[in-house]
């Protein structure tokens, strides 16, 4: 509470500043989500019995703009966290306050800032509130931009950890630098060019006091020399050329012995490229990406999400249907490669499978594996205080991690009916998710929805999903599910929502009906949503980031605003 009233202290202290200096006036502009989740005891599905009964998630973030001014905070309370947010949030405070000026080419914040470099390889501060993430930088960040097309960052500070005290903490200090040209802003005789080229450089270090950490090889015990400076490059391009982009990005890491990694002293790498072609009604894109190595944590000692100074991104298609991505993929920081292919047609209007309004496929392959990893001559595999192996860089490893083909259809029958057809054959490794020694997962998925609207004011969807699998071993796989879906709309004001998961298929537990009814409104800016039901046990992924979602039995209610 101190914290509480110490920060509110100094927001008023700046406004008054403002007041001072003739300035005040702005604007202030806001927003709030409150998630409240009343659960029950439900032996059958697994749900615990919770003592608190009422679990609540609350967030509101105040913006005050004035100008080249810009100061703002938010307030979070989780009293207590709902099902699947780690229990640390517990709390409430404020975590998150800065102050923002701009000034010519220069703009400074002290305070909270997110940032990213490139494509995050060696940095990237976000939040994502449905995981539960959120390593927002403490420091001071410093924008410059001294000539129309170059752009140059620095910060330095520490990320956030729940509700610790950071700067009373041994957690590292990062430090970062970037800077990215766009040639044809540059060059005023590129600006109206069919070429377009970008490039663009990070260095990221991350200081932190050296651990006593000792081992023991071939029987003789040694005391690793922990390095304190983490350092971590990255180069990137871009280029362009009419309906044509190619994109890469590579990044090196200095040696970087820690929890996740198993502490070798093996310097880590990605590599990530892009490219594309676009025409109309047809393009096509490629992803490839290699990780070597690559967690990069402000603590050493720490694993799971939080402190992860960079972000490694999926290259799997991120579904939005429960069965689709009941099997999501979660990036292996420790070595992967892969690629992912996706092809999207618009057969023509007026044609026999065209129809009146033309007909939308999408195509999606997506293919991952282990690397190929030799252990150091003389040692084990990943043998801590060692380099921990060798690695030929084009080279798939043996084990396939996970692979998807995928099938979508959008076909509009009418002005006021529409349908969406998709196929997914699924090949799932447990051991991306630790299961180790569980075995393959092959699932055949098919979904069909229709959306009809029955006048200006109403519309109605209906959705059916199907997930076909032989593997029925334990929670983690629980074979065939059938999912049954209808929503109601309303002047885009109301909805009402009926669905239900069966898990028809399992022989090692009861078969469980996994209904949900929902129902909401919209009243200008504010939102609430009432559902009740109950929700298997499961994974919930977005972007390559995971976190386990535990059984619930119960009521959930969300309600957000703005202003």
């Amino acid at each position: 509470m101190k914290r509480i009233l110490l920060t509110i202290a100094f927001l008023l202290g700046i406004v008054s500043f403002a007041n001072a200096q003739g300035i005040i006036g702005g604007k202030v502009t806001g927003n709030f989500q409150t998630d409240i989740q009343v659960s029950k005891e439900d032996s059958t599905i697994g749900a615990q019995k919770l003592d608190d009964k009422i679990r609540i998630n609350s967030f509101a973030n105040f913006l005050y703009t004035n100008g080249d001014f810009t100061a703002g905070f938010r307030f979070e309370g989780y009293l207590n966290p709902i099902l699947g947010f780690d229990a640390q949030y517990k709390g409430a405070g404020i975590p998150y306050r800065f102050a923002t000026y701009k000034k010519d080419f220069l703009e400074v914040t002290v305070g909270n800032y997110y940032e990213q470099f490139g494509s995050g390889l060696v940095l990237r501060s976000y939040e994502e509130r449905n995981l539960g993430l959120d390593n927002a930088m403490d420091g001071l960040r410093i924008v410059a931009k001294p000539l129309n097309g170059l752009v140059l960052k620095g910060l330095v500070g520490k990320q956030r950890y729940y509700w610790e005290d950071i700067w009373n903490t041994s957690n590292g200090l990062v430090r970062g630098v970037d800077a990215d040209l766009a040639l044809n802003d540059l060059i005023p005789s590129f600006s109206a060019s069919d070429y377009r080229l970008s490039i663009g450089g990070s260095f990221v270090s991350v200081y932190e006091k050296a651990d006593n950490v000792s081992t023991t090889i071939n029987n003789e015990e040694y005391r690793l020399n922990i390095p304190e400076n983490i350092g971590a490059g990255a180069f990137r391009a871009n280029f362009a050329y009419k309906n044509f982009n190619l994109g890469a990005e590579y990044a090196q890491k200095g040696q970087d012995p820690n929890a996740v990694n198993g502490y070798i002293y093996r310097k880590g790498n990605a590599f990530l490229l892009t490219t594309g072609y676009s025409t109309k009604g047809f393009a096509i894109r490629f992803e490839g990406k290699r990780i070597d190595n690559m967690s990069f944590k402000s603590k050493r000692t720490a694993s799971g999400n939080m402190l992860n100074v960079n972000y490694l991104p999926a290259i799997t298609r991120q579904h939005s249907y429960s069965l689709m991505s009941m099997y999501s993929y979660a990036t292996q920081v420790n070595g992967e490669m892969g690629f992912q292919v996706d092809v999207m047609y618009k057969i023509p209007k007026k044609t026999l499978l065209g129809g009146k309004y033309g007909t939308d496929l999408k195509l999606n392959y997506s293919y991952i594996t282990s690397l190929d990893k030799e252990p150091i001559e003389g040692y084990q595999l990943n043998q801590m205080g060692t380099e921990g192996y060798t690695s030929s860089f084009l080279k798939f490893g043996d084990d396939i991690y996970f692979s998807e083909i995928n099938l979508e259809v959008n076909k509009k029958f009418s002005k006021d009916y529409k349908m969406n057809f998709m196929y997914s054959y699924q090949t799932f490794n447990p051991i991306a998710f630790g299961h180790e020694g569980n075995p393959f997962i092959y699932a055949n998925i098919f979904v069909v929805d229709g959306t009809y609207k029955i006048s200006s004011h109403q519309s109605i969807k209906g959705e059916v999903q199907w997930l076909l699998t032989k593997q029925d071993y334990d929670e983690f796989a629980k074979g065939d599910w059938l999912q049954l879906g209808a929503e109601y709309n309303l002047n885009g004001k109301w909805f009402f929502a009926l669905s239900d998961q069966w898990n028809y298929g399992t022989e090692q537990g009861d078969k469980v009906h996994y209904y949900n009814l929902a129902l909401g409104c919209t009243y200008n800016t504010t939102r609430v949503s009432l559902s009740y039901g109950k929700q298997r046990q499961g994974i919930l992924c977005i972007g390559g980031v995971c976190r386990e979602v535990p059984a619930s039995n119960g009521l959930f209610m969300t309600i957000t605003s703005s202003f």
